[in-house]
């Protein structure tokens, strides 16, 4: 299974949100790491068909994405940045509303929505309405909406925000055990949201990928760089503080 990406660049008037793009991703969790502004919600957004690139296109197994339509969006999961939920909806009842848009009938729907509510640990609270849910409760919902047609290529766009740690452990063990046979890209400016669970990073910064790789190798190249000894206290947090802060140079490219 592969999603490609090749020579994706996308503007806003004069600003470069990406410039020439390109990876391919088969099975397995990437983390996409960047600061807000580098263009890691623009490429989401492409990746998910819900905006167009100005050059590049977005292949899934050698098929255009765009091409694909509605066919791309059934093998997809998407958990958006903000999404709106319906208030005096209770949390089954908007998972059985988001599946009947999704193409899926209320018979086929139900073991779904029980298994989706089990795993993001809603299943207690089924029935509450939405509006007396906690913000971790909110994400937890809208991550259980991503999952209900047993996505092949879940994307998800700072899926942490507003989880408690314990909640964020849930989430990721979650996701580790989903991604032996699906692609799951996870967008995030926090490091440990992805460090322990992602087979590869992503590092985008002023709409360019200026890395890809395993945590270890991006470390051992960050160890390399600084004249030391790779060592177990080094970490993601170090490679992304180099990558992002004020002494990044131009040239220093994984």
């Amino acid at each position: 299974m592969r999603l490609n990406a090749e020579g994706l660049s996308k503007s806003y008037g004069e600003t470069k949100a990406l410039s020439g793009v390109s990876f391919e991703l088969t099975e397995g969790i990437y983390g996409l790491l960047g600061p807000n502004g580098s263009g890691k919600s623009t490429l989401i957004n492409i990746l998910t068909g819900n905006l167009a690139p100005q050059t590049g296109k977005v292949e899934f197994e050698g098929e255009d994405i765009r091409e694909m339509g509605i066919n791309y969006r059934r093998i997809l999961g998407y958990v958006p940045q903000k999404q709106a939920l319906y208030a005096d909806f209770s949390a089954e009842r908007f998972l059985f509303y988001m599946s009947a848009l999704n193409g899926i009938k209320t018979k086929a729907a139900k073991p779904s929505v029980k298994e989706v509510l089990r795993e993001v640990g809603l299943s207690e609270v089924r029935h509450d309405k939405i509006k007396t849910f906690s913000g971790g409760m909110k994400q937890r919902l809208l991550i259980a909406q991503s999952l209900l047609n047993n996505p092949r290529v879940l994307i998800m766009d700072e899926p942490s925000v507003g989880l408690d740690p314990k909640q964020r452990v849930l989430i990721r063990n979650l996701l580790k055990s989903m991604a032996a046979d699906r692609i799951i890209l996870i967008s995030t400016h926090v490091v440990s949201d992805v460090e322990n669970i992602a087979d590869k990073m992503m590092l985008l910064k002023k709409g360019r990928l200026i890395g890809m790789g395993t945590a270890r190798n991006m470390i051992a190249y960050y160890c390399r760089r600084k004249k030391m000894a790779f060592s177990e206290k080094v970490g993601m947090e170090d490679v992304y503080l180099h990558f992002f802060g004020e002494h990044y140079d131009e040239t220093d490219i994984l």
